[in-house]
């Protein structure tokens, strides 16, 4: 896996939901001040089936939802771990 400097800004881009889904609490894309704070926005707050098909872009890297989750549970993210999804 790809080393990361997870106080880089990064770029989130969420799975949009089906065609017909409530656009209530619809969830597009966020920019974050840190990639820590975007893997831990993608874990802990995006409803798990949204993670599969969203991706993180930080810096010139980029991370599906596996990618994602790998940075989460990583010895190195440097942020609490509050979710268990």
């Amino acid at each position: 896996m790809t080393k990361l400097d997870y106080n880089t800004p990064a770029e989130l881009y969420p799975r949009q939901r089906n065609v017909g889904a409530s656009p209530i609490g619809s969830i597009g894309y966020r920019r974050f001040d840190s990639a820590a704070e975007a893997v831990r926005f993608a874990v802990e707050e995006l409803p798990s089936e949204l993670l599969l098909g969203t991706h993180l872009e930080v810096d010139e890297a980029r991370f599906d939802g596996a990618g994602i989750r790998a940075l989460y549970e990583d010895a190195d993210y440097p942020l609490k771990r509050h979710a268990s999804n």
